[in-house]
């Protein structure tokens, strides 16, 4: 009689743990579709000259991948005046405009067009809304400082 009662509580005990543990799970499969991303820029002088042309060479690191991710770029200039294209005979960005972005490493090309201090923002963003925003900004070097 007593080995019966065991039994009937091992039973019990096993349909317990093994209902608790199907309770927790469900039909659907969990797919990761969004991944953190970064952009590393290689070192950019902090002056420049009005018309003068500096290069920011840029290169996109994903944590992760999903085939169908696109990514963005876009910018918007809070100082001084000056024109951002993507590649040296891209298209001049429109402050605020969306670009789309098809290479993982990329060059901008910005084009000083003030004698005064610019600074600007450069936001990436990917198709679910993850952004990183890069800042640059640029002291007005004299014409008669460099030689």
């Amino acid at each position: 009689m007593k080995r019966k009662i065991l039994n009937n509580a091992w039973v019990v005990g096993v349909l317990l743990i093994a209902g608790f543990c199907l309770s927790a799970c469900d039909n659907e499969l969990d797919i990761q579709q969004t991944y953190e991303f970064d952009v590393q820029t290689m070192p950019v002088r902090k002056e420049t000259r009005q018309n003068e042309t500096v290069e920011i060479r840029c290169k996109l690191i994903e944590k992760g991948s999903f085939a169908d991710n696109r990514y963005t770029i876009r910018y918007f200039q809070s100082d001084g005046y000056g024109e951002l294209r993507l590649g040296k005979d891209g298209k001049i960005f429109l402050p605020n405009d969306r670009y789309p972005l098809s290479d993982k490493e990329f060059r901008l090309y910005y084009t000083s067009r003030s004698a005064e201090s610019q600074q600007f923002e450069v936001v990436i963003e990917d198709s679910f809304g993850y952004e990183k925003k890069l800042e640059f900004s640029f002291n007005a070097e004299k014409e008669e400082k460099r030689e």
